[in-house]
């Protein structure tokens, strides 16, 4: 789940891939250059690993009871960050696009609202801010 690794969404890829999965559905969260009304330079994430791993493999594992689904496979970046860096990555393998849609959904929505990762947010004026993880969408 928590990486301090760039993540490598070709890899992740291949990890889903099975010859039952009619589908495959992914997110890619970036790091984007503005948040209400700052430009940012970067991001800085952190986290309790011990505590973020658990609670993501949880998420996931709820994934599957829900969903119809094959495989899936979420990673979170924690460390500095630059503008169109990777910051999350989820994948979902499933027989059919609905179950991989909805699933992948799912997961990036709970770890969003669950898994205790914090964003710190470096502005262009050279300040920065935290920012609360748990709200956005």
């Amino acid at each position: 789940m928590i990486s301090k690794d760039p993540l490598q969404p070709e890899e992740l890829k291949r990890e889903l891939l099975d010859a039952h999965a009619g589908a495959l559905a992914t997110f890619e969260g970036w790091v984007r250059n503005h948040n209400e009304g700052q430009p940012v330079d970067r991001l800085e994430y952190s986290s309790y690993p011990a505590l973020a791993n658990k609670e993501g493999q949880r998420i996931v594992a709820e994934a599957f009871e829900k969903f119809e689904i094959d495989a899936a496979i979420a990673q979170h970046r924690v460390g500095l960050l630059e503008i169109g860096g990777i910051a999350v990555w989820v994948g979902v393998s499933a027989a059919h696009r609905g179950a991989a849609f909805d699933a992948c959904r799912y997961i990036i929505e709970e770890i969003k609202g669950r898994v205790p990762i914090w964003k710190k947010e470096h502005y262009s004026s050279g300040t920065t801010g935290w920012v609360n993880c748990h709200q956005e969408t």
